[in-house]
């Protein structure tokens, strides 16, 4: 039975939310394909995690007989955390772009379970291999050749943090020009952006299901 590790970070709540329209999408053609496994789903916009404090960083350098009580109630959160990603078959994410980065909920996720030696840079990792989708949604466009290609911090980030760092097998889905239809200054791009939102719910049905039927065989 596999696993999906979903987790949401958009301050939006269901459909006002471009990324989690779209990993909504993603998660019901999951479960279609695959019924029997399990979905663990985490709203970091909901039931935001601890930002890394002194005591979870340190800990992770130390030695757990030598953990003081502050450092072993922080690791042990923390830990958590990093469980729920090595249990993971597949996991995907939901990005939205904050001020040309990702929201703050998520890095604190992110620097929660990047932990060196056993996540991070770890020959024997538990996590490395496993597919990752993230949905990275955006207000504007920042593809390459457009105005703001160059404060697209959100791919170029995720694939150094998620890929290069962790070992995922990264993929992205990105909606784009999301403002559109509520900005009266970007009405002319509202069929770009209904073109943009169609192909980020296809592509995430059937990534979906590809994932699912590669680790059902």
């Amino acid at each position: 039975m596999a696993t999906l590790l979903h987790i949401d970070s958009s301050v939006l709540p269901g459909a006002a939310s471009a990324s989690r329209t779209v990993t909504d999408a993603f998660r019901t053609a999951w479960q279609e394909q695959h019924p029997e496994g399990e979905v663990v789903y985490r709203d970091l916009a909901a039931e935001p995690v601890p930002h890394i404090t002194a005591e979870a960083h340190t800990a992770g350098f130390a030695a757990p007989d030598a953990h003081s009580p502050e450092q072993a109630a922080a690791f042990a959160a923390r830990v958590r955390l990093i469980e729920e990603v090595e249990n993971a078959d597949a996991i995907l994410i939901g990005a939205p772009m904050y001020n040309f980065s990702i929201p703050s909920t998520l890095k604190a996720w992110l620097d929660q379970v990047v932990l060196i030696g056993r996540t991070a840079m770890a020959e024997d990792s538990k996590i490395k291999g496993t597919p990752v989708t993230v949905v990275a949604s955006r207000g504007g466009s920042y593809a390459p050749g457009t105005p703001r290609a160059g404060y697209e911090y959100v791919q170029n980030y995720l694939e150094a943090v998620l890929g290069d760092m962790l070992g995922l097998e990264v993929d992205f889905i990105v909606p784009e020009l999301t403002m559109a239809p509520n900005n009266p200054t970007m009405t002319e791009l509202v069929p770009l952006f209904e073109a943009s939102r169609d192909k980020a719910l296809q592509d995430a049905s059937t990534k979906a299901k590809d994932v699912a039927r590669r680790l059902a065989a």
